[in-house]
């Protein structure tokens, strides 16, 4: 089986284990999303097939409304397709109950938005431990963790600071932390610098990519910025609800 996609974004073969390799981190196949407008219903994903392996990263540029947050909302088990299937390092999960896709995201996929929703009442290191916690690590093995990412990241000198005491971009930096700090298999990036200027959204986004690659994550990033998707090993489209590969 093949890693990557074929020319029409379809994986080859079946997105399980085979041959020995392991499975891919997500395979999209023949999703349909359609919602209800007015009278009929509007079909945003039409058949889409993607598929991306661990350590691999991929940008997802896309105008607004072309369905890319649907895209990452079904990629990531929050939202239901309408037909079609979504495998997470070979398991189908369109017809698991909610309890274990939950636990799935808990376990594999993380996430980051356009707005680093942190916790306002918590310092950096604790927003990024607090995850971990919540998984079943120790407070002391959490925060040592989280003080390597944080570092990591630049954040080294910030951990007791709040989110209202840092920047724009050290709140994404610390957003990226978290989404990271319980090692997904997965991570989903919607917009991630779409709310920073140019100068702090170019160090942001170097960050992301440097930790993709040391951690060896699989990483479906949506993105504007064609700069920026230029970096990463793919780039891909949504053209009439289905997922095109970009040159």
């Amino acid at each position: 089986m093949d890693q990557r996609a074929n020319p029409n974004g379809r994986p080859e073969g079946q997105p399980g284990r085979q041959g020995g390799r392991p499975p891919l981190a997500l395979a999209l196949t023949g999703v349909v999303r359609r919602y209800p407008q007015g009278a009929g219903t509007i079909d945003v994903l039409r058949g889409a097939d993607f598929a991306i392996s661990h350590g691999q990263s991929v940008a997802l540029v896309a105008p607004s409304g072309s369905g890319k947050s649907t895209l990452l909302h079904i990629a990531g088990l929050l939202e239901h397709s309408d037909a079609g299937e979504v495998f997470i390092d070979g398991t189908p999960t369109a017809r698991l109950p909610d309890a274990e896709r939950t636990r799935i995201r808990r376990l594999s996929i993380g996430f980051i938005y356009q707005f680093h929703h942190l916790l306002p009442e918590f310092t950096a290191l604790e927003n990024v431990a607090m995850p971990q916690m919540i998984r079943g690590l120790s407070r002391k093995e959490a925060e040592a963790r989280s003080k390597e990412m944080l570092s990591y990241l630049g954040l080294g000198a910030r951990l007791v600071h709040r989110p209202s005491e840092l920047s724009g971009g050290e709140q994404q930096r610390v957003a990226i932390a978290r989404a990271l700090a319980n090692a997904p298999r997965l991570l989903l990036a919607d917009e991630p610098t779409g709310n920073l200027d140019p100068k702090t959204s170019d160090h942001v986004f170097g960050a992301l990519t440097e930790l993709v690659r040391a951690t060896g994550v699989a990483a479906l990033i949506a993105t504007h910025n064609l700069e920026l998707a230029s970096r990463m090993d793919r780039r891909v489209t949504l053209r009439e609800g289905k997922v095109v590969e970009l040159a």
